[in-house]
């Protein structure tokens, strides 16, 4: 039986996670220099060596089989790893991974089946022979029957991937919509699935504002219920002016080749990555300045 404690000690002389150590162990008998060896040669101490860097770059990508797609992004260190074949071969295995597990989350889809091991285990290795460090997030499995269609748009090689899905109409409608999405990047479908608290602090924020440029107290509310009006429109996918068409909006659009639009998802590289900001300039002055002291 394998200890906490010897895990514990693991992970502190290698870096490795809980669960690679706790492997390690068990595949050695225990054998703390053949763990680390074995971590060693599975590429996981290297791959570890790197996770406290940051992967703001990458790829989004769909993969879409029947009725089933699924929309994910895969990160690297740099843009030039990311336009690497090897790396792009390594995201495709890993969505035809996905697509057939089915997961339901990031942890689902890290744990999936993808050749002889998992995705987690992919990504491991692929971290220790590209050299940077590479990770999944976002993962979206989406379902839709057979009455409906998927559209689906990838722009500028990955970096903002859209899939929608449309009841009726056909799949050329449903890929304008992923289109418009990719530019327009709307926040939400339509005012029904407007965040409430977004709702109550935009309302708050437009009544201050026309409280300050000196409306009449009286016809304030009138004026604000027309502001928040215009913004719902601006930001809800379906009364937005169709970037193709903006004499129309896109529901009017899908409405126009007999579907509605029942569901969209957008992805863009780095979305919620803190990225680092290096100012080497600034480094270098700082560097002259401390040496002339």
């Amino acid at each position: 039986m394998i200890s906490a404690q010897a895990v514990k000690e693991l992970r502190e002389v290698t870096g490795a996670g809980m669960m690679d150590c706790k492997k390690a162990l068990v595949e050695t008998n225990g054998n703390m220099d053949e763990a680390v060896k074995w971590l060693r040669e599975k590429g996981i101490m290297k791959a570890a060596k790197k996770e406290s860097r940051i992967a703001a770059e990458g790829v989004c990508k769909f993969i879409i089989a029947g009725n089933e797609a699924v929309l994910f992004e895969v990160n690297s260190e740099t843009d030039f790893v990311a336009k690497n074949e090897k790396f792009q071969a390594i995201v495709e295995k890993i969505g035809q991974a996905l697509l057939a597990a089915k997961p339901q989350n990031d942890e689902e889809a890290l744990n999936a089946p993808c050749g002889e091991a998992t995705v987690k285990d992919e990504i491991v290795t692929a971290t220790a022979t590209i050299g940077e460090k590479i990770s999944l997030r976002r993962v979206n499995y989406i379902v839709k029957n057979d009455n409906q269609v998927f559209g689906a748009y990838a722009h500028m090689g990955g970096k903002i991937a859209v899939v929608s899905v449309l009841d009726g109409a056909n799949a050329e409608v449903a890929k304008d919509v992923c289109m418009h999405v990719a530019a327009m990047n709307p926040k939400y479908l339509d005012s029904s699935k407007v965040d409430q608290e977004f709702l109550a602090s935009e309302t708050e924020v437009l009544k201050q504002e026309t409280i300050n440029e000196g409306k009449p107290a009286a016809i304030v509310d009138k004026i604000v219920a027309g502001k928040v009006q215009k913004m719902l429109k601006q930001i809800c996918l379906v009364d937005q002016m169709f970037v193709k068409n903006p004499d129309i909006t896109v529901s009017q659009y899908v409405q126009n080749a007999g579907g509605k639009i029942v569901s969209y998802i957008r992805l863009e590289v780095g979305e919620g990555i803190e990225k680092r900001n290096d100012d080497f300039a600034a480094e270098v002055a700082a560097a002259v300045a401390a040496a002339g002291k």
